[in-house]
């Protein structure tokens, strides 16, 4: 394989409120906590079960960060795009080395797209919000899916 892909896509739901801290360099920096669910129903008992995967969501880009601390509450519905990274810390306590595994949403190839509908946590249907190189940019998407594939 001559490349490499680092690509996260998750739909869920916010469990908490965002957390915006300030960095060192005096930037912000949005923390969200998302939650997917899956749900099926168990063969045997035709019981309905449910299984929840928490992600912890990293915002690093300046326009994104203000449109996740205006707009996003606890319960609110998102569509992220981003890299996984792990990065380790020390433990002040214990003076152990830890780890997180995060979705890290920065550069161009990341987005944030708040949608409708749910709970109170209100979101912009189909509001968009994307980083790009040259500036932060919100734009419109289209539920269209005609597009010109044969298939």
């Amino acid at each position: 394989m001559a490349g490499s892909l680092n690509k996260v896509l998750l739909i869920g739901r916010l469990g908490a409120d965002p957390e915006i801290k300030q960095m060192v360099n005096g930037k912000n920096v949005a923390r969200l906590s998302l939650a997917t669910s899956q749900s099926w129903k168990d063969k045997n008992t035709g019981e309905k079960k449910e299984k929840t995967e928490w992600h912890r969501i990293v915002v690093f880009n300046e326009g994104l960060v203000n449109v996740v601390q205006q707009y996003l509450k606890k319960g609110a519905q998102i569509y992220v795009e981003g890299q996984i990274t792990t990065r380790k810390w020390k433990d002040e306590q214990s003076g152990q080395d830890k780890f997180s595994t995060e979705v890290v949403i920065q550069g161009y190839n990341s987005s944030l797209t708040m949608l409708g509908g749910g709970n109170s946590g209100g979101g912009i249907a189909n509001d968009t919000t994307q980083s790009s190189n040259n500036n932060e940019e919100m734009s419109q998407i289209s539920n269209d899916m005609d597009d010109d594939i044969p298939f």
